[in-house]
């Protein structure tokens, strides 16, 4: 159930964090890992520590907010490897403040990178998937803010919620083509990018570091735990191997029962 032998998988924003788990996970599991990321020399990086640890893997540059810049990645992965099988789209930003206080800039930024990211990727992949005649799976990086709302996060919870609809769609146009999309919703993982929401929003609710890790990230989970990074990393790797359409168009919350679905 978790063989990817020679599969093609590319996973965005895999230098750090989630994403770089979910690679080594595909590279365990025999698949061919592209390791995309805004940061070219942490991809390279990151390619290198996994092909010295048995895996296959290349390590390439990608915005994934920039058309031209995604559309020209996919092509020379198909150069070297052939067609993707497995996009997984992680990459993504955080900024904390109150919404009248939000900057335009930092608004847009983050759309662009969460959701047209998202979609320039999506299209990508499946333009290089429906060709092959042998399906794929879209697997796209939401959040348990997929579902629920925070405060000081409006465009982040915006952008998560959608995701699910870019799911849904595409899991109803790629079907007739083997093509499965599903969202992975994490809860509270701590990676660089939670360690930096901390103290931002220790500051904006004039509370201790330790009170927001344990009154606001982890007060509705079942037993006060981060979700860790291999969690996601597991079911990033189900996914991808599933075998059928029988499991498309969902999203799958990972967060010690924070939200529950």
């Amino acid at each position: 159930m978790h063989d990817l032998t020679d599969k093609v998988t590319l996973v965005t924003g895999a230098a750090s964090g989630i994403g770089r788990e979910i690679a080594r996970a595909y590279a365990r599991a025999g698949a061919r890992v592209v390791v995309a990321d805004i940061n070219e020399d942490a991809a390279l990086a990151t390619a290198q520590a996994m092909i010295a640890e048995g895996g296959q893997a290349m390590g390439i540059a990608m915005d994934v907010s920039d058309e031209a810049q995604v559309d020209a990645g996919f092509a020379s992965i198909a150069s070297a490897w052939g067609p993707v099988d497995v996009l997984v789209s992680n990459a993504g930003v955080q900024v904390i403040s109150p919404l009248v206080d939000f900057a335009f800039a930092d608004w847009k930024r983050m759309l662009a990178i969460h959701l047209d990211g998202a979609f320039l990727t999506t299209r990508a992949a499946m333009r290089q998937m429906i060709p092959t005649g042998r399906g794929g799976s879209i697997i796209l990086m939401g959040s348990a803010h997929s579902h629920v709302a925070s405060k000081f996060k409006a465009p982040y919870v915006t952008a998560k919620h959608g995701l699910l609809g870019l799911a849904r769609t595409v899991a109803k146009e790629g079907a007739e083509h083997a093509i499965r999309a599903n969202v992975i919703c994490p809860g509270f993982v701590r990676t660089p990018l939670v360690e930096k929401q901390i103290p931002e929003q220790a500051k904006e609710l004039g509370i201790t570091e330790e009170e927001v890790i344990r009154n606001v990230m982890l007060k509705d989970t079942v037993d006060g735990e981060f979700t860790t990074v291999k969690d996601i990393a597991d079911v990033a790797l189900f996914l991808a191997a599933f075998g059928s359409n029988a499991l498309t168009g969902q999203s799958i919350t990972v967060s010690h029962g924070w939200y529950m679905s």
